[in-house]
């Protein structure tokens, strides 16, 4: 029998610091809720954003695989590990940080916000070398289409990680339908909606709600407007 839980968008926690205004799906920083702490192995999903100019200083991360998607505008990046890189819109950046890296992430633009999903998810294997990789997106294939952008094999198509977790981005026309199959038989799947109204297997989401489910096969994913949402498949235990 497949469980289900539903996070609405109005239920996430919410922090609005003036440079940033972030939306938290699971427990962080000061919002603490004991019923939303994780799903399964996928630890933080973070709706964020920055201000012209503004960003996160230098701070540390250890033993989390760090995933970051932008959705509007730029993000600079700088870590411990030697890289500086700007990540763009229609860009996915992932960070193992194994045994320990630091890095600071920052709007370079001046007059533009940068609107982004910071994603951590906890590692398959404990102190791994510390690794980057960053990669565009060829955001053509998402259309009507669930388009791989994360997978646990680095041959694979989009980035990869340490953990059996494959992450999709879909942008469907109203109407459309198309049917999603499990690829590891104990995974979970969260689904976020980027923009737009989708049913999946008859649960209707909207705009920035999160969807849970585990103990499935395969469901139903049907467009009820134009939406674009992000399928993240997770191990449920590690």
């Amino acid at each position: 029998m497949e469980n289900t839980v539903l996070h609405k968008a109005n239920t996430r926690g919410h922090a609005n610091h003036g440079w940033l205004n972030a939306y938290h799906s699971f427990s962080f920083a000061s919002w603490y809720n004991p019923e939303r702490v994780q799903f399964g192995m996928l630890r933080v999903l973070n709706d964020d954003t920055i201000a012209a100019g503004m960003g996160f200083g230098t701070h540390p991360h250890d033993n989390m695989e760090i995933i970051t998607i932008p959705l509007e505008g730029d993000l600079a990046h700088k870590d411990s590990m030697g890289n500086e890189s700007t990540i763009k819109t229609g860009d996915v950046q992932v960070m193992s940080a194994g045994t320990g890296i630091q890095h600071s992430e920052f709007n370079p633009n001046a007059d533009l916000q940068t609107k982004l999903f910071q994603i951590w998810l906890f590692p398959k294997y404990k102190n791994v070398t510390p690794r980057y990789q960053q990669i565009t997106l060829d955001v053509t294939k998402q259309k009507n289409n669930f388009a791989q952008i994360l997978s646990p094999n680095a041959e694979d198509e989009g980035v990869w990680i340490y953990q059996d977790a494959w992450f999709y981005l879909a942008d469907f026309d109203k109407d459309f339908s198309k049917t999603y199959e499990i690829k590891k038989a104990d995974n979970g799947l969260y689904v976020f909606v980027i923009s737009g109204i989708i049913s999946v297997n008859g649960q209707e989401l909207e705009t920035r709600d999160g969807f849970g489910i585990w103990n499935f096969k395969n469901l139903e994913f049907t467009a009820t407007t134009d939406a674009k949402f992000l399928l993240m498949e997770i191990p449920m235990n590690q």
